[in-house]
């Protein structure tokens, strides 16, 4: 009983004093509502992470080794998001924005080198969107994910076939999306993938490899159907190549 007291606590904070702490001050000023209760968290809730500025920060939000969380001025934090930052940590840049019921879980008991979510400026992480950062996941500026988006930066292996395949361990390479991308509705990006600046992702697709910077991919896997700079899109064909 000891044991699975300690590895729960282990999975939640960096010691038992921040469990307390952190819990006491979500407990006290998480539920309150309206702006505010978002003056309010913006206020206390320096005490258990860092924030650079003002953020805000709806009730409902849960947050998990909140001492990793680093959020910057007009960063926001919709109903019922989960940030679980265990360490390498989670930093949203400055006015971007995680909408409702959206996941960001580093989940680094591995003690994974380059664990951690990064997110720069003026980005959106769409409704109940999951970025699973193991690997590693860095999202650049001006980056929109639309709803029910999957960022994966973690695999299993699954070569040895007399070992179930939980027993075989993973793969944590990486994620990466720059600068001004458009991840549509339902897209799953899987680990070791670059996605260039200014890319589009169709909604569903399932990226499996590289996409470069200006490309349109669609599909799964998905492929590339057009480089915009090579191909400039007509406006009144773009509703049937891309759905959000």
């Amino acid at each position: 009983m000891l044991n699975q007291l300690n590895t729960y606590l282990s999975r939640q904070s960096q010691s038992l004093p921040h469990y307390i702490w952190e819990h006491a001050v979500q407990f006290v000023c998480g539920w309150a509502p309206t702006i505010g209760g978002i003056v309010l968290r913006a206020l206390a809730y320096r005490s258990i992470l860092h924030m650079s500025g003002l953020a805000a920060i709806e009730d409902g939000v849960r947050i998990r080794f909140a001492s990793n969380v680093y959020l910057d001025k007009g960063a926001y934090l919709d109903h019922g998001v989960y940030l679980h930052a265990c360490p390498g940590g989670i930093r949203i840049g400055a006015e971007s924005m995680v909408m409702k019921n959206a996941i960001l879980h580093v989940y680094n008991f591995r003690n994974l080198p380059h664990a951690g979510i990064t997110i720069g400026a003026r980005s959106l992480i769409g409704e109940s969107c999951i970025l699973r950062g193991q690997g590693g996941i860095t999202i650049g500026n001006d980056v929109y994910l639309g709803t029910l988006v999957q960022v994966l930066a973690v695999n299993h292996v699954f070569h040895d076939t007399t070992r179930p395949i939980s027993h075989q361990g993973i793969t944590a390479e990486g994620i990466r999306i720059d600068d001004g991308t458009w991840v549509g509705s339902g897209a799953i990006i899987l680990d070791g993938i670059k996605i260039g600046r200014n890319a589009v992702i169709g909604a569903g697709a399932v990226v499996t490899k590289d996409v470069p910077d200006y490309s349109i991919v669609v599909g799964n896997p998905a492929r590339i159907v057009r480089n915009l700079q090579e191909e400039p899109l007509d406006l009144s064909s773009a509703k049937h190549l891309i759905v959000y």
